[in-house]
């Protein structure tokens, strides 16, 4: 690790490599996060599932996903940053591969609903924003846009490719080759990911070099994690953030992501079809949400999350429309306006945490803020297949998720613009 920082000393910052690797574990979490949506039809023909059924799996793994933040995060701060990664990372290459022996509902539950749940909640955002804090005083707006595209980039990825494998070969295919992507990113992290710069001699990117030395915390886990909640909840502007990031998680991971390939063979689209419509929301969502980044390094973040909810509210409003219309302005129109700002909401999030509670506890307090996230996304999954089920068709649910998010773009611009938000000590 001591020789590549030397090779990069007078190129980049070695913050850089240390993004580019957690960009890849990132980027594997999402393709597992999103394969249940290729599954969901495969496993209800295979097993004779409800809907219902495989969306409470569902839902447990996406409230799991959540909740596991905070205590990812202080794990991080007791026990290193990359022994939590790498456990993470084979307790959902295991879980994955024992998947593809499963026969019985409950099998489901306890693989795709806790195993992989908890393994994900340490390695997606809560691990994202621990890397940027640990390595970036300058450009950590921009390094966690970076980050939360992973997201996007997971999906542009994995996504055809998955319901390609499904199509042909049985959902089993897409299980083992998401099972040996895990184990594969495991060396990377061993090799490339310092537990922080001061383990290679450095300064995190844009830190003055007389700055002190961030204390390490020997506390147990669970204790870091709610002395953090503790503190947090105390704040009018935690609760926004908590609220926000709730509607968030409902409006994309818990109902989109979830539930658009289902949605599309209601309309006679082949999973395929749904998921290419997928892979071009994380296109752009690459684009939007890196650029979402740099816009947080620049303008107020609470500008930015009006703009970005109000037009995802605007585009759930539209999506049912866009089934029936031809060309561009049907759902290419949809994935483009979507699509943009996907998760383009983390990087301003995450600047409003780190400037409101000090860059050593702002992972642990956006880890329960990201609990939120998941909460959300768990309601949003299990209420969408409970309304498709007893409806049978998921229009209200749509509407739904689309006037949350038009109330939440209201609701951000109470928070606190000059943050005068507790800091921890």
């Amino acid at each position: 690790m001591s020789g590549l920082r030397d090779w990069t000393g007078g190129r980049f910052h070695y913050a850089w490599i240390a993004i580019a690797v957690t960009f890849l574990v990132m980027l594997i979490t999402a393709a597992i996060r999103s394969a249940p949506g290729v599954m969901m039809v495969p496993l209800e023909h295979e097993f004779g599932w409800s809907r219902s059924a495989i969306s409470t799996a569902l839902a447990i793994n996406l409230a799991l996903f959540g909740l596991m933040g905070p205590f990812a995060a202080a794990a991080m701060l007791r026990f290193g940053l990359r022994r939590t990664v790498l456990a993470a990372l084979a307790m959902l290459a295991a879980s994955v591969a024992l998947s593809s022996l499963m026969r019985s509902n409950w099998q489901l539950q306890l693989l795709w609903g806790l195993m992989v749940g908890c393994a994900t909640g340490a390695t997606a955002m809560t691990l994202g924003a621990s890397v940027v804090s640990r390595w970036f005083v300058r450009h950590r707006g921009l390094a966690m846009g970076i980050l939360t595209a992973s997201s996007a980039t997971g999906q542009l990825v994995f996504l055809p490719l998955m319901a390609f494998l499904t199509e042909q070969h049985g959902w089993r295919s897409t299980v083992w080759l998401l099972a040996i992507a895990a184990a594969c990113i495991m060396p990377l992290v061993v090799l490339l990911l310092p537990e922080r710069p001061s383990s290679v001699g450095l300064r995190a990117l844009g830190e003055p070099e007389d700055a002190p030395l961030q204390p390490a915390l020997h506390h147990n886990p669970v204790r870091i994690a709610f002395d953090a909640l503790g503190r947090a909840s105390k704040s009018r502007d935690f609760w926004l953030l908590f609220a926000s990031f709730f509607v968030c998680g409902a409006s994309t991971n818990g109902y989109i992501g979830t539930h658009f390939i289902a949605m599309c063979g209601d309309y006679g689209l082949t999973p395929v079809r749904g998921a290419s419509m997928l892979a071009a929301m994380g296109m752009f969502d690459l684009l939007g949400t890196t650029l979402s980044g740099w816009l947080s390094d620049r303008f107020p973040p609470q500008t930015l999350l009006f703009c970005y909810y109000g037009l995802r509210g605007l585009a759930l409003i539209y999506l049912p429309y866009a089934f029936g219309l031809e060309y561009f302005f049907g759902l290419p129109l949809f994935a483009m306006f979507y699509g943009l700002d996907w998760v383009a909401t983390v990087p301003p999030t995450v600047k409003l945490t780190t400037n409101s509670f000090g860059s050593q506890q702002a992972p642990v307090v956006f880890g329960w803020i990201v609990a939120g996230h998941q909460l959300g996304a768990a309601f949003a999954a299990l209420g969408a297949g409970m309304l498709r089920n007893s409806l049978g068709s998921y229009t209200l649910a749509t509407m739904i998720s689309g006037g949350l998010c038009l109330l939440t773009a209201v609701w951000v611009l109470l928070i606190n613009r000059r943050l005068r938000g507790w800091r921890m000590a």
